[in-house]
């Protein structure tokens, strides 16, 4: 097999679902990680002003950091990293004062995800006490609320302090990826939907989390790629594979296809995408096609050598790797809209 084989053996690696460690003890609200202070630069997984994952562009692309002389900012808030065996007594959270899981976070989500935005927008990620991923699956629902509960109080102090010390009335695009796009839809019901804030959001990209088409009063979902103060959602799966969660988890879910900005079912063939990342954040032209069927976003085997031994139909930790740069135009092509709309440019 040759090196692009190997290189999509390991991208279907990451895009299956983990073994789930369950967390043994209940929650215990006493005992929890320290509590993050923003103000302090190390508590940020990414800022515009320091040196971090998110200032990277993709291997083998002609694409720069812009954040620079961006003119708007992204709000990004990163999925699930914590969801080994605790090394420490906080199972249910995230300990910031974990350096090697900081640097997964860096490694992964930051390096693969946050960077997308690095073009038109400045980058603003907190590390925050995220909920270990048995949050998810947990019988318990009282300890995963409590969990997710004080995950969510991180994101929306985080979003607090940036908006009072780092915005200064700047256009907003919110962006996230699973338990950061659980974070991110309760930030927008919060601050925006119905908010003056509202009047300075572009886009949210609310991605890898089954989020209801109704969730929102006043912010839409998005029916094509220039609108601005609107939202957008999908979760990518094989073509034909139906989870078993579906009934309770994806039916009512909005799914927009990133290849054309709409949900509806057209078939978006892989010559419009333009270009996804791999295995050492390398760029892909023409990766994966795309198509919205009943609330899922449904793809083939990505088009590359050796794609007969790929074997993957949960691609939900590639969401976004695989439509980056599409991802990544859009926000451009948006933010610049948004400014013509609102006399800014």
């Amino acid at each position: 097999m040759g090196k692009l084989v190997f290189l999509w053996l390991a991208l279907s690696l990451i895009g299956c679902s983990p073994n789930v460690y369950t967390v043994q003890v209940s929650y215990n609200a006493r005992v929890q990680p320290a509590s993050p202070d923003y103000s302090r630069p190390e508590h940020w997984a990414a800022l515009p002003d320091k040196r971090d994952a998110a200032d990277s562009v993709p291997l083998n692309s002609n694409l720069h950091d812009g954040q620079l002389f961006a003119l708007a900012d992204v709000f990004f808030v990163y999925p699930t990293i914590y969801t080994g065996k605790p090394q420490s007594n906080f199972p249910w959270n995230a300990d910031l004062a974990n350096e090697n899981l900081n640097r997964e976070i860096q490694q992964s989500t930051i390096l693969n995800q946050a960077s997308i935005f690095n073009g038109s927008c400045r980058v603003y990620a907190p590390y925050y006490r995220q909920a270990h991923l048995y949050a998810f699956y947990a019988t318990n629902k009282e300890d995963a609320s409590q969990a997710l509960n004080l995950a969510y109080e991180d994101v929306k102090r985080a979003f607090e302090y940036y908006l009072v010390n780092y915005n200064a009335g700047r256009p907003i695009v919110i962006a996230s990826h699973s338990q950061g796009s659980y974070h991110t839809m309760r930030l927008l019901q919060d601050f925006f939907d119905g908010k003056e804030l509202q009047k300075q959001l572009v886009m949210a990209y609310l991605v890898g989390r089954a989020i209801p088409v109704d969730t929102f009063e006043n912010i839409k979902p998005c029916s094509g790629p220039e609108e601005t103060g609107v939202w957008a959602s999908w979760n990518t799966f094989l073509r034909d594979y139906i989870p078993t969660s579906y009934d309770r988890y994806y039916k009512e879910a909005l799914s927009i296809n990133p290849l054309l900005w709409d949900s509806s079912d057209t078939f978006a063939s892989k010559e419009l995408n333009a270009g996804g990342v791999g295995l050492k954040f390398t760029m892909v032209p023409e990766l994966a096609d795309a198509q919205n069927h009943m609330n899922l976003l449904w793809i083939n085997k990505p088009y590359v050598k050796g794609r007969g031994f790929v074997r993957t139909k949960v691609w939900h930790r590639a969401d976004m790797n695989l439509y980056y740069n599409n991802i990544r135009e859009n926000v451009a092509l948006r933010v610049q809209k948004f400014l013509e709309l609102n006399g800014r440019r």
